[in-house]
């Protein structure tokens, strides 16, 4: 049997074998660390083959800080954490496909790489801006101010100061940019192939913001970058300008894949449509028929119905030759006004016309809200109180999600906060009968005491966003009774296996006995149970249930495709009903078995009774 590896994907391999596949020579074997054989790339070799001259040490253009390497690095990384349910603090977790992550996003988004990847439609994220102080997400690579000085020669040989560096400090820009730089990467493997990430930034960052996303989705991906006026009233205490904008950055994963939906048609341009003529195909409106330059073709005497003889005027022509006009005059597209006699329009049909609106790169407040409207969204949700100094509106976000979400998609916000995005997939289903789902990753950051939220019982920040959802989710089951306003919670804790399981060369075979499970103590089976979905890496949204066979408990997952059982000694009338049902994965402990000739014996009866069956053991 396989044993379940229990880490996250490891995307350094990973990248290794698609440079492989393109430059078998470039990639030599080696002993790694722990005497192992490991695949590494030759970069000289690689270097070589992507120039078409010898390549030497030259300059480049390139954006780099320091703390750059640290975070890619980082990124390659596995880790050997996993996603726990709480089945107490979710909504309908039986029937909710919607999730929301309560840990480290770097984490978590590294523990969905194998389970999400290339199956998210949109990203929308709303990272902390960086405004000169330090903020929470401290992460490996983050440097240490004297870290920092060293790199970049604040100091010299003798540690003697060589400037001082009061304006700006940047070690706060280099901070900021690996944490960024890090969760785009794993980020973007996430998204499908017509994918798009929405990131909203102000102007501290968006320059750097801007560099990172052209290296990671690439400069041809880049879609636009939108002002959205996010303010409407000057703040007069302003020295020399009153901010009233922030960026929105939108890539594609793939811009000849990507599909923009346009924005929703609204009343006043439809009000513009009309059907005087009672046209069966519906309301209209009229263009004019004339255009310029002249062209000699299209330069033609029209007679009106009323006996009226019409030109175009002088220097002009008609946009149809004459042999298409009388085909339109024909199909009745051809309007001469009421009394037959005024000059030809064109007749263009509100059911022929693009339903999708293409959108400008600046967002009035007026279409897409503002801050003041987010702070009054919140305080509906939460009896006058807004918990967040600088929340997003939902019509914000719903603006992006109309842009290119499909109506059956999954969205993800892994900087969630009040979790506006939640709300606003929902509100969006409820509108146009869509199913679209989210995933919510949030960092568990402590709420202060001396804020309302703390006066109000809230501990995190995680809470804050659960509960919006929750009564976001009861305001639009009112209207909209069908929509999955449900979630599910998870939140990243350490492995649910012993450092055993990891290592089990380092133990001696005195000591093993002495170890009686290599699972930690205090996991449940549902513990055990999602690990190994996000290890074999299948959605963490689909149905799941439990029943009672044969006195064990048997768990089961989208109708059956994967069974696994926790229990010890389990019996041969369990493997039979393993075999009946046929899933496409099986999952044991490996102290399920009495010994290990048990064990034998039964995978060999379940692989003769079912061959299509991966059988896996923790």
């Amino acid at each position: 049997m396989e044993k379940m590896r229990m880490k996250s994907r490891d995307l350094l391999q990973a990248n290794v074998e698609k440079l492989a596949e393109l430059f078998p020579g470039c990639v030599v074997e080696t002993m790694g660390q722990n005497g192992q054989i490991v695949r590494k790339v030759d970069w000289e070799y690689l270097r070589q083959m992507l120039s078409d001259e010898v390549v030497e040490g030259g300059e480049t253009y390139t954006f780099t800080w320091p703390g750059k390497k640290k975070a890619a690095e980082e990124v390659n990384q596995s880790i050997s954490k996993t996603l726990r349910p709480d089945m107490k603090k979710s909504v309908s977790w039986d029937k909710t496909e919607n999730l929301y992550i309560e840990g480290d996003n770097l984490q978590g988004l590294k523990l969905l790489q194998e389970s999400y990847l290339n199956r998210v439609k949109v990203i929308y994220i709303d990272p902390p801006y960086n405004t000169g102080a330090d903020f929470i997400y401290r992460d490996h690579f983050a440097l240490r101010e004297e870290e920092y000085a060293q790199k970049t020669g604040v100091y010299n040989a003798e540690q003697e100061k060589l400037f001082r560096n009061t304006d700006t400090n940047g070690r706060f820009h280099s901070d900021w940019c690996s944490m960024i730089y890090s969760r785009l990467l794993l980020a973007r493997n996430l998204l499908t192939e017509d994918g798009v990430i929405f990131i909203s930034i102000d102007d501290h960052e968006q320059e750097n913001l801007k560099k990172i996303c052209n290296e990671v989705f690439g400069e041809k991906n880049f879609i636009a970058q939108i002002a959205w006026e996010r303010a409407f009233a000057p703040v007069n205490l302003k020295k020399h300008f009153s901010e009233s904008h922030d960026f929105i950055l939108c890539y594609a994963k793939n811009l000849s894949a990507a599909v923009s939906n346009g924005l929703p048609r609204n009343k006043e341009s439809d009000a513009r449509y009309a059907n005087p003529d009672n046209d069966p195909r519906g309301p209209w409106t009229s263009g004019d028929l004339s255009v310029g330059p002249a062209v000699q073709s299209k330069v033609y005497e029209i007679m009106t119905p009323g006996g009226r003889k019409v030109l175009p005027p002088s220097g002009y022509c008609w946009r149809l030759d004459q042999a298409t006009f009388e085909q339109y005059k024909r199909e009745n597209r051809i309007w001469f006004g009421e009394t037959g006699d005024n000059v030809p329009r064109i007749k263009r049909f509100l059911s022929e016309v693009k339903q999708g609106i293409t959108p400008m790169t600046i967002w009035k407040y007026t279409d897409a809200g503002s801050s003041q409207d987010a702070t009054k969204e919140l305080k509906k949700l939460f009896d006058g109180k807004a918990f967040f100094d600088y929340p997003k509106p939902v019509s914000l976000i719903k603006r992006c999600l109309q842009l290119y979400t499909d109506p059956d998609c999954i969205v993800l916000d892994f900087f969630s906060g009040s979790a506006t995005t939640a709300q606003a997939v929902m509100e969006l289903n409820a509108e146009d009968g869509g199913h679209r789902t989210f995933i919510m990753v949030q960092c568990a950051e402590n709420v202060k005491k001396e804020t309302e939220a703390y006066q109000a019982g809230f501990r995190t920040i995680c809470e804050i966003g659960e509960e919006r959802i929750r009564r976001a989710g009861a305001a639009i089951r009112q209207k909209a009774p069908n929509v999955d306003t449900g979630f599910r919670v998870f939140y990243l804790d350490e492995s649910n296996m012993e450092d055993v399981y990891f290592a089990a060369a380092d133990y001696t075979q005195e000591l093993l006995p002495l170890l009686e499970s290599n699972v930690k103590s205090g996991r449940t089976a549902a513990d055990l149970f999602f690990g190994c979905l996000l290890d074999w890496g299948m959605p963490l949204s689909l149905p799941y249930e439990t029943e009672r066979v044969d006195g064990f408990t048997v768990h089961s997952y989208n109708q059956g495709e994967l069974m696994a059982c926790f229990d010890e000694n389990i019996s041969e009338t369990l493997v039979e009903y393993f075999a009946e049902k046929k899933p496409s994965k099986v999952i044991f402990r490996d102290d399920s078995f009495s010994d290990s000739s048990v064990k034998i014996n039964i995978e060999e009866r379940l692989k003769r009774k079912t061959p299509d069956t991966r059988i896996k053991v923790l």
